[in-house]
């Protein structure tokens, strides 16, 4: 079974790069992100239009090319997040996590026993249609499954401490959007109880040797991030970067006519 070296990487106290996928999912989108150095891609579910048949080709592609294959899934229910797991997902995002409970149920669906109860089912995408040892594959399979708790409201944060806690949640992920929502200043970053939440979240991942994660707009405000402390970053999505690079230039080939 394929390794996935970001857990271990995580794990270790390092630093990861990828990005977030809605949109241009074509036969080349991976080999492509894999060029520019990305290690990950999380294909969103939640906010995007893609169905069991196009991530598991875009699974297949990412392996081909070594990169991590994860998936935002569009809540926690284990029929959400199964067959993404059989598809070959290298790990899985939860969305609003906000209590122990729910992540104690999303860790252990996304491990065989005796770490959790994830179903068992081989021959798939996700141990390469193999018929080898079924023991070894749920060993390795536990092994690489990255777990990430999406934190992205005020209760969450709350609960953060006791969500980072559980055995099994690997990622400690901040929803700045939805979080600031949920408190009642949208958008508003530098407010002082948005930046207390944000080092709320970063000392239950220190203390709980868990990796903290965000998405990130431009590599200005990545940079930003990871000074903070977060080691796992999305550098964008692929409709952000499109619209960010194709804008720009549109722009200064507007200024250069004037």
């Amino acid at each position: 079974m394929r390794d996935n070296p970001i857990r271990r990487r995580l794990a270790d106290g390092g630093n990861a790069y990828g990005i977030m996928a809605t949109e241009f999912l074509t036969p080349g989108f991976c080999q492509i992100a894999a060029g520019c150095g990305a290690e990950f891609i999380i294909f969103d579910q939640e906010h995007g239009a893609i169905g069991i048949d196009l991530l598991k080709r875009q699974i297949a592609f990412a392996c081909g090319v070594g990169i991590a294959p994860f998936v935002r899934v569009p809540g926690l229910a284990y029929h959400l997040i199964a067959p993404v797991l059989d598809a070959g997902a290298f790990g899985i995002m939860v969305p609003m996590i906000e209590t122990t409970a729910q992540a104690q149920e999303l860790a252990s669906w996304c491990r065989y026993r005796p770490e959790g109860v994830r179903g068992l089912g081989f021959g798939a995408g996700h141990d390469d249609y193999d018929r080898g040892d079924v023991i070894e594959k749920m060993a390795a399979a536990n092994a690489r499954t990255l777990v990430i708790a999406l934190i992205e409201t005020a209760t969450g944060i709350e609960n953060a401490d006791a969500i980072l806690a559980v055995p099994g949640i690997d990622v400690g992920w901040l929803g700045h959007y939805d979080l600031t929502n949920t408190m009642g200043i949208t958008a508003e970053f530098e407010h002082p109880q948005f930046r207390a939440a944000v080092d709320t979240l970063l000392e239950a991942c220190t203390r709980h040797r868990k990796a903290p994660a965000i998405l990130a707009g431009t590599a200005d405000v990545a940079c930003i991030w990871r000074r903070r402390g977060f080691r796992c970053l999305a550098c964008g999505t692929d409709v952000s970067i499109f619209q960010s690079a194709l804008g720009g230039f549109i722009r200064e080939l507007r200024q250069d006519a004037e």
